[in-house]
């Protein structure tokens, strides 16, 4: 139970600190750091900081495998994982908290170099929190090898994840305007260097938090006799074929979410007319997200983790067609979010669950064990669809007046072309997305128990190599063909 809490305290400051990353810093660089009174400099000072962020995320996408490969390789007497938790959360919430201001001033005396050091700021932070990001979530399947018990400890974070994730909401303006000297509409910079201040902080503490309080298992079946060489990362991941299809729906998934929930600050302050309304949404979204989660476990038990998937896409479909059309009725745009907030996090949960499920699913069908690589997989496709959104939602601003200087009100134009851009976008996305796993993910619970079951028989025998008998050979085959493949001799 300590290493549950701890765990869920560790997930609670880890999405608090990446809902500001995600949604808010793209609303400080719109809103606040330009407004110089030239608009069209405005425009193009905030387009070349989106298309900065985006180019980053996405380069770095090549780069988060080996740092999960890293991690694996990693041996201390803290374990793989700690180290690395602790480190990397620790300089990404110190780089953060510098992202979120003007760097004195630099954005209005000297604009490139300000965009210069944003960039290396950025892909320093950006690095740092892969490291924490994957190590962290890594951490599921080294505490437990149990299926269902993976499905207690993920469900004990994701309940701190919905808190953290979904308090930021509900405090970021009450903060942002305690601590600005303008005390109307978004703040101002300095309301929202205190906000990202107290968020760092949170971030460091929860993060020590993970490293006094978790325990990692102690098995023979995560023993590997050889290393996972840099020149072999991409091959483990491609060569687990449904680890590549959970992972192709995930990221049309992700994608669009990031996009559509970047954007509903925006119709709050734009739209509705008040950002401080959005603290209700966020409120909602807290107490919902938390008994959506703690039905995770009898849902997937009862349902199976594929139709819980399923069935929450449609929901959430269904939320952004409400949303289109809410226009400007708080209690509609009330409840089309909801609508679509209430199977994020049991979506998150199946996702995380079957990418769990997949290290041990590579482990037999590659012959070698490989934890963080596999679950940097995940972190990787939110980060991209993070990257994505940033810079559509920096267009969507500035292709409906939503920036710095607009006196928190657009145009008709310019409301419908940012409902085209947002709402659309996500719905086409999350269609693939489904369609994707209903084809292409066929690793279930049952077979997943299989995977585990020969394993505990052959891993470490020999039953991967040459002395391998045909009978074993025979159950291993089985036990993956099922799921979508063979095993690799």
């Amino acid at each position: 139970m300590t290493s549950r809490i701890a765990y869920a305290t560790g997930a609670f400051g880890h999405d608090i600190f990446y809902a500001t990353l995600s949604t808010y810093l793209i609303m400080f660089i719109t809103s606040h750091l330009f407004n110089s009174g030239d608009a069209a400099h405005n425009n193009r000072m905030v387009l070349y900081i989106t298309t900065i962020i985006a180019v980053l995320r996405i380069v770095e996408l090549f780069i988060d495998p080996f740092i999960g490969n890293m991690i694996d390789n990693t041996t201390t007497k803290w374990g793989k994982f700690k180290p690395w938790v602790v480190g990397g959360g620790v300089v990404s919430s110190v780089a953060l908290m510098v992202l979120f201001t003007d760097m004195g001033g630099l954005n209005e005396t000297n604009p490139m170099l300000y965009l210069a050091i944003f960039a290396v700021l950025y892909i320093v932070m950006d690095i740092f929190y892969s490291f924490k990001d994957i190590s962290f979530w890594s951490m599921v399947p080294a505490l437990t090898f149990s299926s269902e018990e993976r499905e207690k400890t993920a469900t004990f974070a994701r309940v701190g994840s919905t808190i953290g994730g979904n308090i930021v909401g509900v405090v970021i303006m009450p903060i942002v305007l305690f601590f600005s000297v303008t005390k109307s509409g978004s703040g101002d910079k300095n309301g929202w260097f205190w906000f990202a201040f107290i968020v760092a902080l949170i971030g460091i503490i929860s993060v020590i938090c993970v490293a006094l309080g978790t325990h990692e298992v102690d098995s023979t079946l995560r023993q590997n006799k050889t290393k996972t060489g840099f020149k072999d990362v991409f091959r483990m991941l491609l060569k687990n074929d449904q680890l590549m299809a959970i992972a192709l729906s995930y990221l049309a998934y992700t994608t669009g979410v990031a996009i559509l929930n970047a954007s509903e600050l925006y119709y709050f302050q734009y739209i509705l007319g008040d950002a401080s309304k959005f603290s209700i949404l966020a409120t909602i979204n807290t107490l919902v997200g938390l008994v959506s989660v703690s039905l995770f476990p009898k849902l997937a038990q009862q349902f199976s983790r594929r139709n819980v998937f399923v069935v929450c896409l449609g929901i959430m479909l269904a939320g952004i067609v409400l949303f289109f059309f809410a226009g400007k009725s708080l209690a509609l745009v009330l409840v089309a979010a909801e609508l679509f907030f209430i199977p994020q996090p049991l979506v998150f949960l199946v996702v995380l669950m079957t990418i769990t499920d997949c290290v041990e699913y590579g482990q037999l069908k590659l012959g070698h064990r490989d934890e963080a690589l596999t679950l940097s997989v995940r972190p990787l496709l939110d980060k991209f669809g993070g990257a994505v959104s940033n810079w559509v939602i920096g267009f969507a601003a500035v292709a409906a007046g939503m920036t710095a200087g607009s006196e928190n009100h657009v145009s008709a134009q310019g409301e419908m072309n940012f409902k085209l851009i947002v709402f659309v976008a996500p719905l086409v996305l999350i269609v693939i997305g489904l369609l994707i796993f209903l084809t292409r993910v066929k690793l279930t619970e049952e077979k997943h128990a299989e995977i585990v079951a020969e394993l505990e028989k052959t891993w470490g025998k020999d039953a991967l190599g040459a002395n391998a008998s045909a009978e074993d050979e025979a159950t291993i085959a089985s036990a993956t063909e099922e799921a979508g493949s063979t095993p690799t001799k």
